[in-house]
């Protein structure tokens, strides 16, 4: 089983937003975080992928491809450059990165029944900050 991370969405108040951040930089040539240090457990990450926390909630995932060398010595993490909606589920902000064992991460909305994938975004934001997802 894949591990994963987790990273809070920084200035992002909505999960449109993010999903636009993620957009503009896939046209850019690509997405990749940038971080000082090599995540000690990358190897255990094959597969998995970064979870983004919003408002105190795992609202999605891009899957991560891989690491790579950026500027000034950094770890580039690279991603998908695809927002996948996770069924809402509480975190605490933090600061740099988190693992998420793949036991412990939320289902994809896409697997879960009702339809809710089917919402607009902006409203499943809503939803999940009211706790009702």
């Amino acid at each position: 089983m894949p591990l994963h991370l987790t990273k809070v969405a920084f200035a992002c108040d909505s999960v449109d937003v993010l999903r636009a951040r993620l957009e503009a930089r896939a046209a850019l040539g690509g997405v990749a975080l940038t971080t000082r240090y090599l995540p000690k457990r990358h190897a255990e990450i094959d597969g998995g992928s970064l979870f983004w926390i919003l408002k105190h909630q795992l609202i999605g995932r891009s899957p991560i491809l891989g690491f790579g060398e950026a500027e000034g010595g950094r770890t580039a993490i690279l991603l998908e450059p695809q927002l996948i909606l996770v069924q809402a589920r509480p975190k605490r902000a933090h600061q740099g990165w988190r693992y998420l064992e793949a036991t412990d991460a939320p289902p994809d909305l896409s697997d879960s029944d009702g339809g809710v994938d089917t919402l607009p975004a902006s409203l499943m934001g809503e939803l999940a900050g009211l706790g009702l997802l």
